[in-house]
């Protein structure tokens, strides 16, 4: 995913979240509904989400720094996790404390034809930045599935900005629900069951963003695909013999760290092994762009001794998000 992939759809979805949490309390304060008002205060948060979503990418662009040798794409990392935090406290939180009072002292729901308008001109609203969201996810998504793409993606805003849509309109469609019976059988416990129910799906979609987002942030190495082509194209060059280990992470969601010993041939001068090195960096940024911060070690392999752990080289579990 390249660095600028997302951007559209994190504007799109700010701007739609803003205008659906405005219409939204001024519904809740024609209604009433708890259900309402929790879906304004959901809005009101995606909308800092994507805030933080942003302010991520502008500080991760920074130059790097003596005390930050690597840069600070991690910073991208650090913004989509906490928005995930943001969206179980104040989004999933604020959801079940509402619905369980709501349950406990139903009230009837006041003036239901504003709830019913703001509701379905959010859905349609949200469903524009939805739709946004998965234009611009597919151009980077190539043949993964949608859970594949969520939880492999190295650049975290479109899986943030798809889960966040996704709950949106399953959250305004409970909250759909829950109004409508309130109305039909006078009963306003359903606005608060409406509400919990928006207040679990909110919490496991912070849930699932937390634990994907975490992975990165602590550290990511490359897929197996990726690893392998990064070891074909550092034996495809002739004064490699062969790679001997191999340490892969992402420091941000475009570069990429590689850290390998490669074995040379035990004749070979320095200018020929410094030659070889250069060939293999240039190979490797060939099949894998985004490798920005190559270091390889020359080695002599020793095939029974402790440098022989060539094994590491073709790891059998891709790496996840």
């Amino acid at each position: 995913m390249s660095a600028e992939g997302g951007t559209k759809a994190i504007v799109a979805a700010l701007a739609a979240n803003l205008g659906i949490a405005a219409s939204k309390f001024v519904a809740f304060a024609f209604t009433g509904s708890s259900s309402m008002l929790a879906e304004s205060i959901h809005s009101v948060a995606d909308s800092g989400n994507q805030g933080l979503l942003l302010l991520g990418r502008k500080r991760a662009s920074r130059a790097r720094t003596p005390e930050h040798p690597f840069g600070y794409g991690r910073e991208r990392y650090f913004y989509a996790f906490v928005v995930a935090v943001v969206l179980f406290t104040v989004g999933a939180a604020f959801s079940l404390y509402e619905g369980y009072h709501k349950i406990s002292h139903p009230e009837e729901v006041k003036s239901p034809i504003w709830a019913f308008a703001v509701l379905i001109i959010a859905i349609l609203m949200e469903s524009f930045s939805f739709r946004t969201a998965i234009k611009e996810s597919n151009v980077v998504r190539g043949d993964q599935s949608w859970w594949a793409f969520i939880r492999r993606a190295k650049a975290p805003e479109l899986p943030v900005v798809l889960l966040e849509d996704l709950a949106a309109l399953v959250g305004l469609i409970l909250a759909l629900f829950g109004v409508s019976m309130a109305v039909a059988t006078g009963d306003g416990v359903w606005d608060g069951v409406g509400t919990v129910a928006i207040g679990v799906l909110l919490g496991a979609v912070a849930t699932i963003l937390a634990i994907e987002t975490k992975s990165l942030l602590i550290g990511e190495g490359a897929d197996a695909d990726t690893e392998r082509r990064i070891v074909a194209a550092l034996e495809s060059v002739e004064e490699v013999e062969r790679l001997i280990h191999m340490r892969t992470e992402y420091v941000g969601p475009d570069e990429l760290l590689i850290a390998a010993k490669i074995a040379v041939h035990h004749d070979d001068t320095a200018a020929e092994v410094a030659r070889g090195i250069d060939a293999a960096e240039a190979k490797i940024r060939a099949q894998v762009p985004e490798a920005k911060l190559i270091y390889l070690e020359p080695a002599l392999y020793e095939a029974d001794g402790a440098e022989g752990a060539a094994a590491e080289k073709t790891p059998e579990t891709p790496a996840t998000s």
